[in-house]
Order: structure tokens, then C-alpha cells, then sequence
């Protein structure tokens, strides 16, 4: 028995541009807030940093020709911003912009479509000094960084997303600390929240204006498929706060053009929200050609008790929460197998999620742009690398692709995260997420049997059943 997915479904695989490039400090590239927080003692496992990453801006030719090799349609890569604007204000930068021409003439010479996303996190420094993402300029710093970057690779990209995750950019890096910039005040994650969504609608905009009409765009973020632990009141108001922090804080001004109403009840008493001016949610909701989806696990929540155990978020453990306005929510550890992150294995959340959205959002095409596992990879006696518990994370969760698309969403395209692995942010390179392995002291690259396995679903289009 086998799965068939629609005919011109979309298969590829993901990356980050400070995750896998490496080349810090060449060719005009200035830091950025990763750059930043990776080379401040305590921030990242094993004091890593991306200074080389696995080396992609060298070798990104070979790591296209993998990519061809497994049978891949497309590659969702990021572009780092101060590597083609190195101050994030002014001109662009031609040196950097080219090694992006040259990435992507090599993916259309492949037959590999590319998806360009502008922002997977990485700031420029010069930015973040001057306030960052609480700050309103930044916003229409971004939208000069969008118009650049179309200008350059327009004639060339057809797919593009404004923003990954901007609820990490925000909680995570503003809100807890555990990702860069490194800061912990709530009242500054809630205003890079707005930052964000503006930076997307006033982005969208300048790349409307600069690309061809075949130009499509869209927005990728990792929505919560959050679970109340019981049916009680107060697990139920913890699901209603999480679901408004982490998703309908950005899908209702983008989608809808509003904010929720219980997400200003829930931090009335952190911030009066008079940053979000009278003409900035007409701008948000700027029209979208496809959604993008991140999902990897769901979370349990419950009214929190006195003897809660630690907070968790998926992210690492901190003193300081990612959620204001929701400090007494706690978190739970579902049941069943788990990943290295320590992740459960749950499909029905991006099954719930794509009926969510379809649902919300009826008409909008779905893409999940990330999706995947981490675990602990290691080569046997004769150098295969063979990782059974990934191929079954990727068969379960699409198959609960498959089952959404039946019951009536309009999924288009499914992106593997990762391509291979790599710097994973505050873990640095102790978690594995690559389907292909990546020997960090030789950067050399081999196929585990989940790519093999991947890349024959992706020429096939079709899921063997488990």
C-alpha cells in the first residue's frame, strides 16, 4: 500500500543561511546578532559558533549536486542579511548578492526551484545595536533589505517567504534569552512581535513592487498545536493564552488584519500595545499566495501549580519566560517516543494544524517548510549511517500530510528540515537534524539511509506505507 500525493507536489529540503554558511567574516559580511551571541561565553553548547558552519558558501555546488542526486524539486534557503547589506542600511552589497546569483543559477541548471526566505533570524549587529526588533525602524530597515534582494535575484526566484518563525525572533530571543540577541525583557518581546508583523507587511510590499507578476510570496511560522493536559477551566484558559501567544499573534493581524483581544486582556498589565499604530494592521495583511508551516511537535499545557516542574519550551530551559502574560501556564512532557530535543513523536499536531489553517483561511495554499527530526546519528564500522527513527518520524507525519490533503487542504509543497546538519542555534552542533550527515572536522557529506529513503518519495511521489 502506498500514499500518492498530488500530481506537482512540491518535495525539498531546508536550510539557514547562518546554520550552514560559515565564510563570517569574508567577502564584506558583517556580524550579526548570531554572529554576537555565539562568541559570548555560556550562550551556545560547547562555546560552537557558525564561523564555518558546514561550509556552504564554499561548497554550496557539491551540496546542490546532493540535492539533484536524491531527486530533490526545491531548496529553501535564507539569506543573511548582512552579507548582502552589512550595516542593514544603504546599498546593497554586490559581492554578497552574487554569491546568492551564483546558489541559484546553480539550483535552475539542477532543475531544483528555489524558495528564498529573507530573515531566519540573523540581524545585522549594527541593527540590534541600534535597538532591534522593538524598535519601529527596523521594520522599514527590512523593507529596504526586501527591495535590494529582489532587485537582485527577482528575475530568477519565484518563491518567497518574508519571515521564519518571527515568534522565535521575538519570545526566544527577546523574551527568554536562550537565542540571540540574548535579551530578557517581556515588554520587548511583545514590541518585536508587532516589529515583526510589520516588517513582513511593509516587506511584502516592497517585493510586490519589485518582482515580476509570477513572483508568489508567502510567510513561514511555527504555529502551536497546543493541547489542554485536562478539559478544567484552567487548563483549557492555559491552551487559549499559549494558542495566542504563539500563533495568533502573528496568523490574526496577517490573515485577518487584527490582533486578538484576549492576547491585550492577557499583557494589559505589561504593556498599554500603543506601538501598534493606526494604519500598521492594513499593512500586515498584505495578501499572501501561499502560507508556510513549521511543525515538529505539539505541546500539553495546564494551569500551573506550586510544584510545576521546570518550564520547557522546546528551545532550552531559562529563568525568564518566552510567554508573558501566560506565567502561570505549565508545560508537560506527552507521552510516547521522544527525539534527541527531547521532542515528542506526534503527527496528529501538523494534521491539526493544516485543518486549522484550511479552515481559517480557506483558498490559501499551505506549504509545511519545516518538518523533521533530530537524533543521535553515527556512522556503523563501514561509514553508513543508517537512522530508522527518522524515516519513521517522516513516514508518520507525512502520512498525516497525505490525510489532510484528503480531507481538503490545499498542501502544495512538503520541505525536509535539514538538508544536513548543522549549527543548531543554542545547541550548537550537538543535535542532528540533517538527513545528510556531516562530518564537522572534514566537512565531509554522507547520505544516511533517511535520504536515500526521502529522496525516492520525493522522485516517486509516492509514501510507502509503515
Amino acid at each position: 500500500m502506498t500514499y500518492r500525493f498530488p500530481p506537482g507536489f512540491l518535495w525539498g529540503a531546508a536550510t539557514a543561511a547562518y546554520q550552514v554558511e560559515g565564510a563570517a567574516q569574508e567577502d564584506g559580511r558583517t556580524p550579526s546578532i548570531w554572529d554576537t551571541f555565539s562568541h559570548t561565553p555560556g550562550k551556545v553548547a560547547d562555546g560552537d559558533t557558525g564561523d564555518i558552519a558546514v561550509d556552504h558558501y564554499h561548497r554550496f555546488r557539491d551540496d546542490v549536486g546532493l540535492m539533484a542526486k536524491l531527486g530533490l524539486g526545491a531548496y529553501r534557503f535564507s539569506v543573511s542579511w548582512p552579507r548582502v547589506q552589512p550595516t542593514g542600511r544603504g546599498p546593497g552589497f554586490q559581492r554578497g548578492l552574487d554569491f546568492y546569483r551564483s546558489l541559484v543559477d546553480e539550483l535552475l541548471t539542477q532543475g531544483i526551484q528555489p524558495l528564498l526566505t529573507l530573515y531566519h533570524w540573523d540581524l545585522p549587529q549594527e541593527l540590534e545595536s541600534a535597538g532591534g526588533w522593538p524598535e519601529r525602524d527596523t521594520a522599514y530597515r527590512f523593507a529596504d533589505y526586501a527591495a535590494i534582494v529582489a532587485d537582485a535575484l527577482g528575475d530568477r526566484v519565484e518563491m518567497w517567504t518574508t519571515l521564519n518563525e518571527p515568534w522565535c525572533s521575538a519570545f526566544l530571543g527577546y523574551g527568554s534569552g536562550v537565542h540571540a540577541p540574548g535579551r530578557t525583557d517581556p515588554v520587548a518581546a511583545l514590541r518585536a512581535a508587532h516589529h515583526l508583523n510589520l516588517a513582513h507587511g511593509l516587506g511584502a510590499q516592497a517585493l510586490r513592487s519589485a518582482l515580476p507578476s509570477r513572483g508568489r510570496l508567502a510567510v513561514s511560522l511555527n504555529p502551536a498545536a497546543v493541547r489542554a493536559r485536562t478539559q478544567a477551566p484552567g487548563d483549557l484558559d492555559a491552551q487559549r493564552r499559549i494558542d495566542a501567544l504563539a500563533t495568533r499573534i502573528f496568523s490574526d493581524p496577517m490573515l485577518h488584519g487584527r490582533y486578538p483581544a484576549d492576547l491585550f486582556q492577557d499583557t494589559a498589565r505589561l504593556t498599554d500595545w500603543s506601538y501598534v499604530h493606526d494604519t500598521d494592521l492594513a499593512v500586515i495583511k498584505h495578501p499572501l499566495d501561499a502560507l508556510g508551516i513549521n511543525h515538529y511537535t505539539p505541546s500539553v499545557v495546564s494551569a500551573a501549580t506550586d510544584n510545576r516542574p521546570p518550564r520547557t519550551d522546546g528551545h532550552g530551559v531559562s529563568e525568564h519566560s518566552p510567554w508573558p502574560g501566560a506565567q502561570h501556564v505549565a508545560f508537560h512532557q506527552p507521552p510516547g517516543d521522544l527525539t534527541a530535543m527531547g521532542w515528542s513523536v506526534d503527527p496528529s499536531g501538523l494534521y491539526d494544524l493544516l485543518m486549522r489553517f484550511t479552515r481559517e483561511a480557506p483558498g490559501l495554499p499551505l506549504m509545511i517548510t519545516e518538518n523533521g527530526a533530530a537524533y543521535e546519528d553515527r556512522p556503523d564500522t563501514d561509514g553508513a549511517i543508517h537512522d530508522p527513527e527518522r524515516i519513521a518520524y517522516l513516514r508518520a507525519h507525512l502520512a498525516a500530510v497525505h490525510r489532510a490533503i484528503g480531507d481538503g487542504a490545499d498542501v502544495r509543497a512538503y520541505f525536509l528540515w535539514s538538508l544536513m546538519d548543522n549549527f543548531e542555534w543554542a545547541y550548537g552542533y550537538a543535535k542532528r537534524f540533517g538527513a545528510i550527515h556531516v562530518d564537522y572536522p572534514t566537512q565531509t557529506r554522507t547520505l544516511k539511509s533517511s535520504a536515500r529513503w526521502y529522496g525516492e518519495v520525493a522522485r516517486t511521489g509516492e509514501l510507502p506505507a509503515g
